[in-house]
């Protein structure tokens, strides 16, 4: 049976908003969503052709989604910036109604030893990386707890977790690790002050996808392709941790293919992008 938009489906009367999604691994989980029913606002700083090196665009992931019958609309905003930010929660708000379900996705990632790394770039992925899933959920959350329900998914990676020896040093990751280490623990922590709110927060972290983004630090060579993962799995896993029980389904680091099997569910196809 081919993947559709189901309106009936588990998340119909729900206000998504996801993050860097004009492309990747963002475009996948907010297709994801809708076909199960959520009003999707979508957010990155490309929003048409030519903006950006990189394929995909937000009005191609608005088109993919309302072409196949689902709803949505696109902001474009620059989430390194804090104005930016609280522009996007309020146009999203606008146009769909409060936030229920925010899935924080975007990055922005530089690789190089840390001896060479600038200040500037420094805190550019930690603005984009850190802080701006802090301030969004600081804007979504007095809404999500007036209401008593409320989703929360950071992206997350493997970089998150401590290098082992033999040590390599070859990728020059270490802020990117240190960025998405920060991320996970961030989580834990605001998932133990908000369940009893009945709000879930949760990490997807996925394996490796082969996605613009990937592509362009040149992620997946000979060494790296048989790890590559389906985006489906990534989709998935978020959409489960999107609709779960909040007060059973909050606080996980959950590895999208691991998760999955033990949720014993297999990821749903996509719809087709037009």
């Amino acid at each position: 049976m081919a993947a559709r938009i189901n309106p009936e489906g588990p998340l119909k009367g729900r206000n998504a908003l996801v993050t860097g999604a004009s492309r990747g691994i963002g475009e996948a989980i907010a297709t994801r969503l809708a076909m199960e029913g959520a009003r999707v606002v979508v957010s990155a700083r490309t929003a048409e052709a030519g903006e950006s090196r990189l394929s995909g665009t937000l009005h191609e992931t608005v088109d993919r989604i309302r072409n196949a019958g689902g709803q949505a609309t696109f902001v474009k905003a620059d989430l390194a910036q804090a104005i930016e930010r609280e522009r996007l929660v309020e146009e999203a708000v606008a146009a769909f109604g409060p936030v229920d379900i925010l899935i924080n996705n975007a990055a922005i990632t530089y690789f190089m030893p840390v001896e060479e790394f600038p200040e500037k770039r420094f805190k550019l992925m930690m603005e984009v990386q850190v802080y701006a899933p802090f301030h969004l959920s600081q804007l979504v959350l007095p809404s999500m707890r007036e209401r008593g329900q409320g989703w929360i998914v950071n992206i997350s990676s493997g970089a998150g977790l401590h290098p082992k020896p033999p040590y390599t040093g070859r990728r020059g990751g270490a802020v990117y690790g240190m960025c998405k280490a920060a991320l996970e623990r961030f989580t834990t922590g605001l998932a133990s002050e908000v369940q009893a709110d009945g709000i879930a927060v949760n990490v997807v972290s996925p394996g490796l996808v082969d996605t613009p983004g990937v592509a362009v630090h040149g992620l997946i060579n000979d060494q790296t392709r048989d790890r590559v993962q389906p985006i489906e799995y990534i989709a998935e896993a978020v959409y489960r941790l999107a609709s779960g029980d909040p007060q059973t389904l909050t606080g996980r680091i959950a590895y999208a293919e691991p998760f999955l099997k033990e949720l014993g569910v297999k990821p749903s196809d996509l719809v087709l992008a037009a």
